[in-house]
């Protein structure tokens, strides 16, 4: 039972248990109340996997960010069209500076990198290995049939949703999912639409959904 979706009476400020436990009764009795899907203690593992490799991504989009940051600051640029390849960490080991303290810090900052994208593989290998025996794998395998959708794209939105069959129609999908189409008006004649995304978002789902937007918009 969805308690956001349980209907009140407006005016209606006596709450007592007695008094909810006949409100209730008479709202299931006219089938007013909502079911929610209740995952089980495999879901609900999978899902944990993958959120803490969603947190490993953020920690090391973070460790990226402090090391090109102290570079930036003491006027260390690559000069290379694209970072986080074998040229670039083949550059970042020619990078030295003249205090000991200096060198200490971008050290420090390389091992927290390093460190942060083995735990990032890590967890994705293992996911990659537990997938196989879990009961959404036919879903995972599904979904990676349409166009843009990985393997961790997949797996990440069947961990959220869950049971597809229980939405009766895509509207239902989408407003579990936190998404709302929303228009506007931009001519006497045209209407600009979009999607706009609320708050009680997974934020797991929001960031895959930004990071896919991304790459949908990046030229092929």
């Amino acid at each position: 039972m969805a308690p956001s979706l349980i209907p009140i009476r407006a005016g209606d400020r006596v709450k007592t248990d007695r008094r909810d436990a006949v409100m209730l009764a008479k709202l299931h009795r006219a089938g007013e109340l909502t079911a929610v899907w209740v995952p089980n203690g495999a879901h609900e593992a999978m899902r944990g996997l993958i959120r803490a490799r969603a947190t490993a991504v953020q920690v090391l989009s973070k460790a990226r960010q402090h090391l090109q940051g102290f570079l930036l600051q003491h006027g260390r640029v690559y000069s290379g069209k694209r970072g986080r390849t074998q040229a670039y960490r083949r550059w970042l080991t020619m990078v030295h500076f003249d205090q000991p303290a200096q060198q200490a810090v971008l050290q420090d900052y390389i091992h927290a990198v390093t460190d942060a994208e083995a735990r990032v593989a890590r967890l994705t290998q293992q996911i990659e290995g537990l997938v196989a025996e879990w009961s959404m794998a036919p879903v995972v395998a599904a979904l990676q049939a349409m166009r843009g959708v990985a393997f961790l794209v997949a797996v990440t939105v069947v961990a959220e949703v869950g049971d597809f069959s229980r939405f009766a129609n895509p509207r239902q999908l989408m407003a579990n999912l936190g998404l709302a189409p929303s228009e506007r008006p931009v001519a006497s004649n045209v209407v600009e639409a979009n999607l706009r995304m609320w708050e009680r978002t997974s934020p797991e789902f929001r960031n895959l959904s930004n990071v896919e937007a991304a790459a949908d918009r990046s030229p092929r």
